[in-house]
This record gives C-alpha cells, structure tokens and sequence, in this order.
C-alpha cells in the first residue's frame, strides 16, 4: 500500500449527494488508520458497519459512537515501523443509505412468450416501475458490494431488472389463460409478482418496497385480433339497437313530413313487423351466421340484417321468396319455409287501394297503409 492510504481519521460521517448510492466506504480508496477514540456519526436514514482486521466487528445505527480500535496515536507508529509506517491494523466503515429508492424501470428488452388459450403463442412487451431499500446492510456488503467503494442502484437496477421479466413470464404463464382476461388484473398481476421477488431480492438483502405493471402490450396483429373479437361482441347486442335506430328514423320522417310524412311513417310502423320478422330465426333459408359486406361503409353484417349496424345503410336482399316472401341466400333452388321454386320471378303486392308496389311479404301498404289482404 501507498502512503495516500496512511489516513488519520477522527470524525466519520457521510452525506449522499447523488440520491441513488446504496452504500459508501469511508475510506472510498482501500483501508484506513482508523485510531482509538474516532467518532462516527450516523443520521436516521443510515446504518453503519465498522470492518477491522478484514472483519465486520460491529453495526452501529443512528447516532454519535466512539470506535476502539487497536490504532493507538503515537504508540501506533512506533509499533508499525517494520511495515515501513504503515499500520496493519487496518479498518473502514460502510455507511448504507436505508431510505426508500423509488421510480426504479423494468421491462421486457426482448418481448416475452406467452401461450393464449385462444390465440395460441404470444409475444408481449411489459413495462413497470418498482422500488427498494436496504433490509440487511452486512448481507448487501458481502453478496453486491464485496470491497466497492460506492454502490448505486444504477449498478444493481439491470440484474434486478432481469430478475424480475423473468418472475413475470412464469408468473402469467401459470395464472393467466388469454390476454382477453388481462384488462382490470394489472394490480393483481403486480401483486402477485411481487410476492414472489420479495423472497429473491432478500437473498441479496435489498427489500422491494412496490411494484407495479403499467403495460403489457401484444403484437399489432394480436391488438387487431383482440379489437375484431370485441367489435363482434357487440353485433351480437344489436338486434335491439337496430330496432330502436329503425324506430327513431321512421319517427323524425313522420315529424318532419307533414301529412305526407306522416302516411309514411305510418306505412313504415305497420310494416316493421315484417321488416324485423325472421331476423332471429335459424332456419337455414335467413342466413343466419353468415355475414355479408354492406354496401356502404363495406364493415362485414349479418346476412339478415336489414340495416347496417355501423351507418344505419338499408340494405338490399339479394333474392326473397315469391310466396312468402322469405329472405333467401344467393344459389338456393327453393324456399326451406314455403318449398317455392327460388327462381320464380318476385311479384310485388300491389295495394287494392292506393295501387302502390309492396314487398312480396308485406301485410300493410307502405304508403297508405291499408292491409293488404
């Protein structure tokens, strides 16, 4: 050792200007003389360790304490002449920072496997924040520190960081079955995370103070598979939707026609029943569970629906049966409710009083609305 290491020192004390070193020796380069009598001064977010002859002798925490070593002033140097003035009793104090080190990042670097229960294998990106403190500062010294002269959470947060994306990737594997169950369980998903690195950070002597998921995020292709399985969902809601949209447009016609309007908003009631009739029948003849494009903002509808659910466009059937006038899908030879020949011509009602052209099915007049017969 050089003689920059011959340190003298009487009052020991440390202050962390940085706000992320987890510990700091005293002194930072090598060993020092600590002598008989030097006083140490440790606040209350501290806890200090006293090494002498190689060995953690004693942990000390807030407060004024008088070390006692062998470095005697005087007697000590005459006793250290055979190695060249130098004392071989030799000690440092480690000054661990026990406050709580907060807004730490975790995430995934590389995206992570996750197998769905419905869309097979998925590859997902997570990212959080979490936050720590020292629990058991002689353990921290011996396991991450060793004989560093400082040690900061910028030197440990990658290995925790590692540490925690590979708890998480069998976290989710073991208590979730498909990314359709993720929304509303980020703070369960945390906590039970969590509960699992508490016990892997102990090992090290750091405490985790909180965790949290702010996201996880699929691949673009499974974020659109998602957004089509919810768009779905709600199709299915939309018979009722559809009748109530039906409804409100037929009533603004009649409010906003006169007299006129008003025939036709009357027409338009009588004939509701029969516009909406079959649309959830499942006989094979309506289509039911086949879609089609509409043919105006071209988003794929059931093939019975009389309106588009998106813009409200009234669609236009591509064939009805000429007797019953039943909703038949294109290539069929005849009707699955009547057993009419498909290909017969479509005749349209024509009302006795008014002379107006209805559908082949319709009860009412569309126009005057008079039944029909």
């Amino acid at each position: 050792m050089g003689a920059d290491n011959v340190i003298l020192l009487e009052s020991l004390e440390w202050f962390d200007e940085s706000g992320q070193e987890l510990l700091h020796r005293l002194p930072e380069q090598g060993s020092g003389e600590i002598k008989y009598g030097a006083q140490l001064t440790v606040r209350d977010s501290q806890a200090a360790v006293l090494f002498y002859k190689g060995k953690a002798c004693d942990a000390y925490g807030p407060g004024r304490h008088t070390l006692k070593t062998g470095n005697i002033p005087i007697l000590t140097k005459i006793l250290s002449a055979p190695w060249g003035m130098i004392s071989p009793l030799r000690a440092e104090v480690f000054f661990i920072n026990l406050k709580t080190f907060p807004d730490l990042k975790w995430g995934t670097r590389d995206p992570v496997a996750f197998r769905d229960a419905e869309l097979g294998l998925v590859r997902l990106r997570a990212h959080g924040v979490f936050s720590i403190r020292v629990i058991q500062p002689l353990l921290l010294i011996n396991t991450l520190a060793g004989t560093m002269g400082r040690y900061s959470t910028e030197q440990v947060e990658d290995y925790l960081r590692q540490m925690i994306v590979s708890r998480f990737n069998d976290y989710l594997g073991e208590h979730l079955t498909s990314l359709f169950d993720l929304p509303g369980r980020f703070d369960d998903i945390a906590e039970g995370l969590a509960q699992r690195l508490r016990q892997d950070f102990a090992r090290l002597g750091l405490g985790l103070a909180a965790l949290y998921v702010t996201s996880i995020t699929p691949p673009a292709e499974v974020q659109q598979a998602i957004d089509d399985r919810s768009r779905l969902g709600v199709i299915r809601d939309m018979d009722k939707f559809v009748r109530m949209k039906a409804a409100m447009a037929m009533e603004k016609a009649a409010t906003a026609g006169g007299e006129a309007g008003a025939g036709l908003g009357l027409g338009l009631g009588m004939l509701m029943p029969t516009m909406f009739a079959g649309l959830r029948t499942d006989s094979p003849g309506n289509g039911v569970g086949r879609e089609v494009a509409c043919g105006e903002c071209a988003n794929p509808i059931p093939a019975t629906a009389r309106f588009c659910p998106f813009c409200g466009h009234q669609q236009i059937l591509n064939q009805q049966c000429a007797n019953c006038g039943n909703n038949l899908m294109p290539g069929v030879k005849y009707c699955p409710l009547c057993g009419h020949p498909a290909e017969e011509e479509v005749r349209e009602r024509i009302c006795p009083h008014c002379r107006a052209a209805n559908l082949p099915a319709s009860l009412f007049c569309n126009q005057c609305g008079e039944r029909l017969g």
